[in-house]
């Protein structure tokens, strides 16, 4: 059977009985999904908690790696941590291990940093520099660690030996590094005068003065002086005592 279309011109069927009256968002077509916004790529943008920290994340090991930092760090600690396992057969100077165990510590704790994306939430520390200078000290204390070991030691076993080039590969390495933080600074200019306060704005010439007739300023009228109203105020008071002499 064919459905029945209301006419128009007849009026509307009334609701069933029980039946909620029809409100007015009734007509209303139904909320759609809120879309996110759109997001750049390459910067964070206006994303916030997981959105933000899972973005640079991603950002943090995509440099840490692409750049060549993860490798070279990792290939300077394996080499510290083969030189520490050679070491175990023979008498070492404690000097030794722990100029190897402070290196390693350090090494470890900026692959952490650079893993998590630590340094992204530390903006106040210069990560850049602080790692340039890490690098620095590490290639100098491991080459004075090399040849310490070579110079404390009369007999040098093959293994001693083989511990000394693991330092020394790990010094190289770290001098590498120290070429690769130098891409961080190109392009960047040197801030000059930061600290020299801005100059002081030169004062406004004062608008002149408009003269009157005569050559005489015109200033703020004179306020009129209070002679007449004590005038007023004493023969009044005279004829109240003439007054007050003739009763």
């Amino acid at each position: 059977m064919a459905d029945k279309k209301g006419k128009p011109g007849e009026p509307a069927a009334a609701p069933a009985p029980g039946a909620p009256p029809p409100g007015p968002d009734a007509a209303k077509k139904p909320d759609e999904p809120k879309k996110k916004s759109e997001q750049p790529k390459d910067e964070v943008g206006t994303r916030k908690g997981c959105r933000r920290y899972k973005w640079e994340f991603k950002d943090s090991n995509r440099e840490f790696w692409s750049l060549g930092h993860a490798e070279v760090k990792l290939i300077s600690l394996a080499c510290l941590i083969g030189s520490l396992i050679m070491f175990t057969g023979t008498t070492v100077h404690p000097i030794l291990t722990l100029i190897i165990t402070m290196e390693m510590s350090i090494f470890i704790f900026f692959i952490i940093v650079y893993t998590f994306a630590i340094q992204r939430y530390l903006p106040f520390i210069l990560w850049p520099i602080s790692d340039l200078l890490n690098d620095l000290f590490a290639c100098g204390f491991l080459v004075g660690a090399a040849i310490f070991a070579i110079r404390s030691r009369q007999t040098v076993p093959l293994n001693y030996v083989a511990a000394v080039v693991f330092i020394c590969v790990a010094a190289l390495f770290a001098l590498v590094d120290v070429c690769l933080q130098r891409k961080h600074f190109k392009g960047k200019k040197i801030k000059r005068n930061v600290l020299v306060p801005p100059p002081k704005e030169a004062e406004k010439p004062k608008a002149p003065e408009k003269t009157g007739e005569g050559g005489k300023p015109e200033g703020k009228k004179p306020k009129e002086p209070k002679a007449k109203a004590d005038a007023k105020g004493k023969p009044d008071a005279g004829k109240g005592k003439a007054k007050g002499g003739k009763k």
